[in-house]
């Protein structure tokens, strides 16, 4: 038996496929790029809800950067 400590975080997730970001993720031709922008699209919706701390929001920031660079 495990605790609610060990259940994962769920969230209601909702798409709008009307959107430019998630026609240019459907059109990216290399799967890596396409992870890489859905990562960065879904952190950003956490982000914006608060949801988005710790060694997460680090590797978010990290990442944003390296993509400016």
């Amino acid at each position: 038996m495990f605790g609610m400590g060990n259940m994962p975080e769920m969230y209601n997730l909702i798409v709008n496929t009307n959107s430019e970001l998630v026609n240019d993720i459907l059109n990216t031709k290399t799967k890596k790029k396409q992870e890489r922008l859905i990562n960065q699209s879904l952190d950003l919706a956490r982000l914006s809800q608060g949801l988005l701390k710790g060694e997460e929001l680090t590797n978010f920031i990290k990442r944003s950067y390296d993509m400016i660079k």
